[in-house]
């Protein structure tokens, strides 16, 4: 039988600080879920488009010069030109300060709106995640009641009750009901946690509800509720466009986008720029938040981690 030589066999050292080396740098839940959102170029190119608005609508009705409210009646119905960019409506006020001061209004509702109605949700649906049984069975009742009612309705009451259509009874209104989808969202999550390890030994170790809520339950859907509010911000900016288009949103003197779209399809086949301006910006303002929200769902996504 061939023996094997010695001299083909080499000793390896073992260095121990080798051995504890990582392959490659450790990063944190966020920082994966930024790097993994930057290569969407769908979403990054959404997330440009939306800063570009927002930061539009803080600067914008200053830069042409005019105010927004401004009246000229030698200036009626003028067409996008170099003195006015966007054109005149058929008051004489310049479009292009008014495009972007009722943008304010526009991202306002709908940034508020997403928000109350996260926070609100996000609680209720902890609460009745939690203590389950008839806790929630009478929570749930209540919000598919609440679920049930029109917004409309609701606008149309709100604004009876507040006698205003001012940006607060509007961002009350659109929030009444508006929570109760977060909410059903929330609880569903908070229902497949809650059974965790990690939960139980809280309660074994006398932790109140109340920090196992806020500090367990509610942190573990973080990432869920962020591509929640994400699709809710173009729905707010919809329904508060869509309420001024048919006269029960934001009136004279402030303005918005659905407001300005109200006023100029009167006379859309003579002067369609003036539809047209505001009508781009809800489009894409509402499509980013859409692209963006769904760049979000991956990146956020702990199974498609590499």
């Amino acid at each position: 039988m061939e023996t094997i030589s010695k001299d083909k066999f080499k000793k390896v050292n073992i260095d121990s600080k080798e051995s504890e080396k990582m392959a490659r740098p450790q990063i944190g839940y966020w920082q994966d879920a930024w790097r993994r959102l930057k290569t969407n170029k769908v979403a990054i190119l959404s997330l440009i488009i939306l800063i570009t608005i927002i930061v539009m609508s803080i600067i914008g009705p200053k830069l042409s010069g005019y105010a927004y409210e401004e009246m000229d009646s030698t200036q009626r119905n003028h067409s996008p030109s170099s003195e006015h960019w966007f054109g005149t409506d058929e008051l004489g006020r310049d479009l292009f300060s008014r495009v972007w001061q009722a943008g304010r209004i526009s991202i306002i509702i709908g940034i508020s709106g997403a928000l109350i109605s996260a926070v609100i949700g996000t609680i209720y649906g902890g609460i009745a995640a939690y203590f389950g049984g008839r806790v929630d069975n009478i929570m749930m009742r209540i919000v598919e009641i609440l679920y049930s009612i029109p917004y409309l309705l609701v606008v149309i009451l709100v604004s009876i009750v507040t006698d205003s259509k001012s940006l607060v009874s509007m961002i009350i209104a659109l929030t009444i009901t508006g929570w109760c989808n977060t909410a059903r969202m929330v609880r569903g999550q908070m229902l497949q946690i809650k059974s965790q390890e990690y939960i139980m030994a809280a309660e074994a170790l006398g932790v109140k509800p109340s920090k196992i809520i806020i500090k367990h339950l509610i942190p573990n859907v973080l990432n869920v509720l962020i591509v929640s509010v994400s699709f809710d911000i173009p729905r707010y900016i919809f329904s508060e466009s869509f309420l001024s288009y048919i006269g029960l949103g934001i009136q004279p003197p402030e303005t918005s986008w659905g407001a300005l779209a109200s006023a100029a399809q009167q006379n859309f086949i003579f002067y369609p720029y003036q539809l047209f301006f505001p009508g781009l910006m809800i489009a894409l303002t509402m499509l980013s938040f859409t692209l963006l929200g769904d760049g979000l769902r991956d990146a956020l996504d702990p199974r498609l981690r590499n």
